[in-house]
């Protein structure tokens, strides 16, 4: 991830990107690819996030309809952060038009959609990338590093993670499809497969058709096992994944300050004489640099439509989530 900054793009041109949608999560899409000199526009179909664009970005153009901006050629790439239900039909269109995509999660509302979404980005040749914006936390490769052989956690043994917080309600999906995907990808990608078992419960307490808690198992072939827990009726924040290795715990707490978001804990069972025995040493904080993983994500994006080189959340690693959600 440090290859990917400012400096990686300073002797190309910079790509042009039109966000489409302006609302809760768009608003940062806006924010982020303006502040690396990509923002060429924004679309919003509401007056309500035309007004915000203008807010936010005085002196980028700001529009209501997506086509005509797809015709045009000053464009590069389209990201979208439209509700999940658009996010197949649109960027099948932004693919169409022999554009680079990037689309929220999830990347669509059923497996098909997906396919979809891969097949015409490999038909045109098009980058397409998935906004798994964990996998771009700072935290995420030190697990993954410490995960390696050598690594002071050493192999993996267990994952599981809280994911909840106090709203916002979705209608067109349920608490497990709004959140756990960023979950889901970081465990895909430590594990490096798809789980062999998965069981669901879900809770419905608002009594909705969509689901407001939901607790995901997952078993993997060589033994590991993981569960997370994702819900928008909790009264508090928590967003923690812990990591149990051979030879140690790591805990990331993403609602922590950051000069304690990633712990590790010198914590481990050994055999004697087949008796367990405790190993308990001291907790040790990890240092983590300030950068603001959505940022990254965005970087990455334009990093990988400047180089023609898929990036790390591209379509098959969207498929492999939308595949097990």
């Amino acid at each position: 991830m440090a290859g990917v900054n400012d400096a990686t793009m300073s002797h190309r041109p910079t790509p042009r990107v039109a966000v489409v949608g302006c609302g809760y999560w768009g608003r940062n899409l806006v924010r982020n690819f303006h502040a690396l000199g990509a923002l060429a526009a924004v679309v919003d179909a509401t007056p309500g996030g035309r007004k915000l664009a203008h807010e936010l970005v005085p002196g980028v153009e700001v529009a209501a309809e997506l086509d005509p901006l797809l015709a045009r050629t000053d464009l590069d790439a389209f990201a979208l952060a439209t509700p999940a239900i658009t996010h197949a039909p649109l960027g099948l269109r932004v693919l169409g038009a022999g554009k680079d995509l990037f689309v929220e999660k999830p990347m669509a509302m059923d497996l098909a959609g997906g396919r979809a979404l891969v097949e015409a980005a490999a038909q045109r040749r098009r980058m397409l990338q998935v906004g798994h914006v964990l996998e771009y936390h700072p935290a995420v490769p030190i697990l993954r590093r410490w995960l390696a052989p050598g690594g002071k956690l050493g192999a993996v043994r267990r994952l599981h993670s809280h994911r909840l917080n106090f709203g916002r309600v979705r209608t067109e999906e349920d608490a497990l499809w709004n959140v756990a995907p960023h979950d889901f990808a970081v465990m895909l990608r430590i594990t490096g497969q798809l789980p062999r078992e998965v069981s669901c419960f879900a809770s419905y307490p608002l009594r909705t058709p969509r689901a407001d808690f939901a607790i995901a198992m997952l078993r993997f072939a060589d033994g590991v096992d993981a569960h997370v827990f994702a819900g928008w009726l909790h009264p508090t924040k928590e967003q923690r994944l812990v990591v149990v290795g051979e030879r140690g715990v790591a805990v990331f707490d993403d609602a922590a300050p950051l000069a304690q978001k990633l712990t590790f804990y010198d914590q481990r069972v050994d055999f004697t004489d087949g008796q367990p025995q405790l190993v308990k040493g001291a907790a040790q904080a990890e240092p983590l640099p300030a950068d603001e993983p959505l940022r990254l994500e965005c970087a990455a994006f334009l990093e990988s439509i400047a180089t023609r080189q898929p990036p790390l959340g591209d379509g098959q690693s969207g498929l492999r989530v939308l595949a097990l959600l």
